[in-house]
């Protein structure tokens, strides 16, 4: 039986995705070779990554406004890397709300100065600041808008002249806005997008050549753009089954359309811990994430019954990451209605029974 997967990551694909890409591996489009066969550079992959490119641009509204959309590989790490060896002259400014902040942080420390423009470190995370004052002299601006570990999301974004970066990877695709505002956005695809092992960065060209270092070719936008995504060998299996779930997307009638749907799942849950004694949520309630649910047993003496009841439900992938313990839904893209209202009724349950 297949199971409820509310895994921070990889995560849940949709069945016709995992059907299509399963069938792919036997054999690609009667080509009679495999998809993780075939070359690179064969004119059904160039397809493919053309088309999964394509495919990023249309959904998040940036076609023909000057960006480019890269499927590189190294996960969000690599780019807390690539993003200061590209982008960091002098100083830039970084937003610090959890443990991806931090670490893009450190990472950014090699290159320059790092302004911590803001933190929710005092509180442990479970808050995205506000209130703060953006200096004027930053290459850029760097913050991650959705905080899986924490449940926290950036619902507004700050305005500043310097190009804004964003770190999407646990909700790139999930709600309506407007992707102009950035200059890059990177995401590792094992949330949103597609299974682990590429990572979707969308930058505006002309926010780069700006530094005067020398970048390894590897590590340089540039080189991948001028070599459309395919400076390496990119990792197959990941971009194609990116790409369909990018189509699968599309056909459901995109982000819009998506994000009524994460909208339902995100207010059944925090209205059953809001209301249900027997639960407490960990983040401030104004910033709560659409994407990951952090909550919590009022009484320590339930978790046996309420993770026994979990696993009978055939529900996986809940508990909260050590930095916070409790628990942790994560309701991705693909994790349907049905998944959400299994846990909600378990935790109903709970109540009835405490």
């Amino acid at each position: 039986m297949k199971k409820h997967n509310f895994s921070a990551g990889p995560c849940a694909l949709p069945q016709e995705v995992l059907a299509k890409a399963s069938q792919a591996v036997v054999e690609l489009d009667d080509s009679g070779l495999s998809l993780v066969e075939i070359s690179h550079r064969s004119a059904a992959f160039v397809r493919i990554m053309e088309n999964a490119r394509s495919l990023a641009l249309e959904l998040l509204g940036l076609d023909g406004k000057g960006y480019h959309a890269l499927f590189l590989q190294g996960g969000a790490s690599l780019e807390f890397l690539m993003v200061a060896y590209n982008m960091l002259e002098k100083k830039a400014g970084y937003i610090n709300t959890g443990t991806w902040s931090a670490k893009a942080i450190k990472e950014a420390k090699l290159f320059g100065e790092i302004d911590e423009v803001a933190s929710s470190k005092n509180e442990n995370y479970n808050y995205i600041p506000k209130g703060y004052t953006i200096p004027a002299d930053l290459d850029y601006l760097h913050l991650t808008s959705n905080n899986t570990i924490f449940g926290t999301q950036f619902k507004e974004f700050p305005k500043t002249a310097a190009p804004l970066v964003c770190d999407m990877s646990s909700d790139i695709f999930s709600r309506q806005i407007d992707f102009s505002q950035f200059g890059l956005i990177y995401a590792g695809a094992q949330k949103n997008m597609g299974p682990a092992g590429t990572t979707l960065v969308v930058v505006r060209e002309d926010i780069l050549g700006k530094v005067s270092r020398n970048i390894p070719s590897m590590l340089d936008y540039q080189v991948h753009i001028g070599k459309d995504s395919m400076f390496n060998t990119p990792p197959v299996f990941a971009v194609y089954t990116s790409m369909l779930t990018l189509e699968w997307l599309k056909n459901l009638g995109g982000i819009s359309a998506i994000e009524e749907i994460n909208d339902k799942k995100a207010q059944l849950i925090y209205s059953e811990i809001d209301l249900n004694p027997v639960f407490k949520g960990y983040a401030k309630k104004e910033d709560r994430s659409t994407m990951n649910a952090t909550f919590d047993l009022t009484d320590g003496k339930l978790k046996e019954p309420f993770e026994k009841m979990c696993r009978e439900a055939n529900i996986n992938g809940i508990n909260g990451h050590r930095s916070v313990g409790g628990y942790r839904a994560s309701m991705y893209n693909a994790l349907s209605l049905e998944s959400v209202g299994v846990l909600v009724d378990i935790m109903s349950e709970m109540e009835r029974k405490a």
